[in-house]
C-alpha cells in the first residue's frame, strides 16, 4: 500500500463503525496475537469491533488477552454471519485467501460486500481486498499490525495488552526468533513492546510451558513413527486418528511436532502428516532450510502455501495414500534437495 492508501485507511478508521476482524481456520499464536492486538487498537478508536474466527484455538492461547471475546463462527455460526454480514469493514489477518477460514465461513466472506483490508505475511495474495498491506519479507502478521500503526502515527496506542499479542505472534512465528525473517527491525519492534509492558519470560511459559503428559507421549509415539529418506535430505511423521485417541490428543498438541523432523542432521526438508477424520483431510504441515521452497511444494501438490520454508496443507485421500504421493514426488527435487 502507498501512504495515500493509508491516509485514506485513516479517514475510513475516524469515525465509529462495524468492524469485523477475521484470522484463518486452526489458528496459531501470530493469527490470535495480530487479531487480537488489532481489536484492542481499534475498540480504542471507538468501533463496534468484533473478532470471527472460523474454529477455537489450542489451549496454549487461551491466557490472551480479550481471547474470551472472539466469536467462534462454528460454534455460534448464526451469530458470526450476522456479524460479517453487518460489517462495514473486514480486516483480513494472516491469510489471503478466503479458502482459509473453511468451507462453511468462506461462503460467508464470498457473498458479503464490506471494504476489505487484507494485512498479511504470506506470498501470492489474493485480490478481494479493496485494501491489501502484504510483505512476504516481514516475519509475522504481527509485526505487520505493529507496522500497520505505526503507518497511522497509532503506535501511542498499543498499551500492555496490545504489546502482549503483538509478541506473542512474533514470538511464536518467529520461533522464538530463530528464523531468517528475524531482523534488525524486528528486535527494535520487540525492544518497543517491551518496553509497553509485555513481558517475555510470562509469554513465552505460556506459550510453551503447556504440555500434559499425555502430550508429551504422542510426541513420542510422533518420533517413533519418524521416517528419514537419506537420499532427498528428507524426513516426515505420520499420525494416524487413532494414534491421536490413544494419546488424548487436543487441539494444539502436535504444534512443532514437525521442528524434530527438521533438527535431524543433514535434513533439509521435513514434512508431518496428521489423520483429521472430522474433517475427513489430512492435514500437512511443511519445514525447510536454505532455498527449498515449501510454498511452491505445497501450492503445487498439496492445496497449500505459506512462506519459503514453513507451509501447510492438506489432502483428502488416505493416510497411507498421501504418504506415498509425497514419497513419489520426491525424485523431481532431488537437485533442490541436496547439501
Amino acid at each position: 500500500m502507498n501512504l495515500d492508501d493509508f491516509q485514506e485507511i485513516k479517514e475510513l478508521l475516524s469515525a465509529p463503525k462495524k468492524i469485523a476482524i477475521v484470522s484463518h481456520r486452526n489458528p496459531d499464536g501470530d493469527a490470535y496475537g495480530s487479531s487480537l492486538a488489532l481489536y484492542g487498537y481499534l475498540l480504542k478508536l471507538h468501533h463496534d469491533v468484533t473478532f470471527v474466527s472460523p474454529n477455537d484455538s489450542p489451549n496454549f492461547l487461551k491466557w490472551l488477552p480479550s481471547e474470551n471475546k472472539i466469536v467462534i463462527f462454528e460454534d455460534s455460526t448464526e451469530k458470526a454471519t450476522k456479524i460479517l454480514k453487518e460489517a462495514k469493514i473486514i480486516f483480513i489477518l494472516d491469510f489471503n485467501a478466503t479458502h482459509r477460514v473453511g468451507e462453511k465461513m468462506q461462503k460467508v466472506l464470498d457473498i458479503v460486500q464490506p471494504i476489505f483490508v487484507m494485512i498479511d505475511h504470506h506470498q501470492q495474495p489474493g485480490n478481494f481486498a479493496q485494501f491489501t498491506y502484504v510483505d512476504p519479507k516481514v516475519c509475522s502478521t504481527s509485526q505487520m499490525v505493529y507496522q500497520f500503526m505505526d503507518k497511522l502515527n497509532h503506535l501511542s496506542f498499543i498499551d500492555k495488552d496490545i504489546a502482549t499479542c503483538l509478541y506473542t505472534g512474533i514470538l511464536t512465528d518467529t520461533g522464538s526468533f530463530r528464523f531468517p525473517a528475524t531482523t534488525s527491525d524486528t528486535h527494535r519492534i520487540v525492544a518497543n513492546l517491551l518496553d509497553k509492558g509485555a513481558s517475555n519470560s510470562e509469554i513465552y511459559n505460556n506459550i510453551h510451558n503447556d504440555s500434559t503428559y499425555s502430550r508429551l507421549q504422542l510426541l513420542g509415539k510422533a518420533l517413533q513413527n519418524m521416517r528419514v529418506i537419506e537420499a532427498y535430505q528428507t524426513a516426515y511423521i505420520t499420525l494416524s486418528q487413532n494414534e491421536l485417541n490413544s494419546f488424548n490428543y487436543q487441539k494444539g498438541d502436535t504444534e512443532g511436532f514437525v521442528n524434530y523432523a527438521l533438527s535431524l542432521k543433514n535434513v533439509l526438508f521435513a514434512a508431518i502428516f496428521i489423520e483429521d477424520k472430522k474433517q475427513k483431510i489430512i492435514k500437512i504441515s511443511f519445514r525447510s532450510v536454505g532455498d527449498f521452497s515449501v510454498n511452491d511444494f505445497s501450492r503445487n501438490h498439496f492445496n497449500g502455501g505459506g512462506h519459503i520454508n514453513a507451509a501447510g496443507g492438506k489432502s483428502e485421500v488416505s493416510l497411507t495414500e498421501t504418504v506415498t504421493k509425497f514419497i513419489e514426488l520426491l525424485p523431481k527435487y532431488k537437485k533442490e534437495l541436496k547439501l
